[in-house]
């Protein structure tokens, strides 16, 4: 039925669709289901330490022996000084103040580090069928040695420049995010200077610009927008916010009723939550705090945390796309089968 089937070839899966690998949202039971029904179940790994990562690849080994796709984030290792340190408890006093909380005094150190020799370690020991990267790629001997071990390498891109960048250095596939995507933009290569394109201007001209598959992310959540994305020349498409409500979620109680509560002007993209460029959901702080100078990522987490720990209601900032309200509940391998269907009838 799918009018492309690179990426069924490419990754050993029965239908192109891939679940976005969303960051304390995916669960091995998650990635599992998924991959056990045909697509590809996708792990955001990028937070984890290797500790966690090592316990989370075992127990995915366990769970189905289909193609999974384990990403990571390839973001530039933070600097920060004193006086943006002061700056930021300035502009967020009266926030800390009207949750009742004490302002975090000390300098922020980074939660998690960008991909490295540890990670690229525990993923040679037992290579996964697909690693995807977020902000860019490790250093060119770390992609070599994971193609080496019979790894299929992924890549967002947010431009054309983007694409044939990662054309150049190996990727086997592509995904061309659009500014509609949930949860960060993976522009890398300028980033003070996000082009922001819709999905449906970036992916023709990113399938024309390169020779590798394309895989379309965006605002996708059913057969419509699957069928639209091969239209545009996509081999295959990568859907989150449609899988967020499924039984085997991480995401908290607030994440999944802010899914099923959103439309299309709930979300906003910010930099004010992790310090780099995310779609978050929309409140009256998330509003507020738009134009504070953040910290570089990921260190901005150090400031928004403890609000939301104090008042998870108000300063809620899950991070979801644009299509929250066409994801219905269930679990992941009846959304990959509903999904599969739809698209099959809207192509038809």
């Amino acid at each position: 039925m799918w009018p492309d089937t690179r990426i069924c070839e490419l990754l050993g899966i029965d239908h192109p669709i891939l679940l976005a690998p969303m960051a304390g949202t995916t669960s091995p039971e998650m990635v599992a289901a998924v991959s056990n029904a045909g697509g590809l179940g996708s792990h955001g790994c990028a937070t984890m330490a290797p500790d966690k990562l090592k316990t989370e690849m075992a127990a995915i080994r366990g769970l189905t022996n289909r193609p999974v796709n384990l990403n990571f984030f390839c973001h530039e290792p933070p600097q920060m000084d004193e006086a943006h340190h002061k700056g930021l408890l300035t502009a967020l006093a009266p926030h800390y103040k009207a949750a009742g909380i004490e302002a975090p005094k000390d300098m922020p150190v980074p939660e998690f580090a960008p991909f490295g020799s540890a990670h690229l370690d525990l993923l040679l020991r037992h290579p996964p069928s697909v690693v995807s990267f977020h902000f860019g790629l490790p250093e060119d001997t770390a992609v070599a040695a994971l193609k080496k071990a019979g790894t299929t390498i992924l890549c967002s891109a947010t431009t054309v420049e983007e694409a044939r960048w990662l054309e150049t250095r190996g990727v086997d596939a592509i995904i061309a995010q659009g500014w509609e995507a949930g949860g960060h933009r993976g522009v890398f290569l300028d980033l003070d200077n996000d082009a922001q394109v819709g999905l449906f201007a970036l992916l023709p001209q990113v399938v024309d610009a390169v020779d590798v598959p394309v895989i379309a992310a965006g605002g996708i959540a059913d057969g419509r927008g699957i069928a639209a994305a091969f239209a545009l020349g996509a081999s295959a498409v990568q859907i989150g916010t449609a899988f967020i409500t499924t039984t085997e979620t991480r995401s908290h109680g607030r994440h999944q009723k802010a899914v099923e509560n959103g439309h299309d002007s709930s979300t906003r993209i910010s930099r004010s939550v992790s310090g780099r460029p995310a779609r978050t959901h929309r409140t009256d702080w998330i509003d507020a705090v738009a134009s504070v100078d953040a910290a570089p990522f990921p260190m901005m987490y150090h400031y928004a945390r403890p609000l939301q720990t104090a008042d998870g209601d108000r300063h809620q900032f899950s991070l979801y796309g644009q299509s929250a309200n066409l994801a219905p509940a269930g679990s992941a391998a009846e959304r990959l089968q509903h999904l599969v269907e739809d698209a099959s009838a809207v192509m038809r």
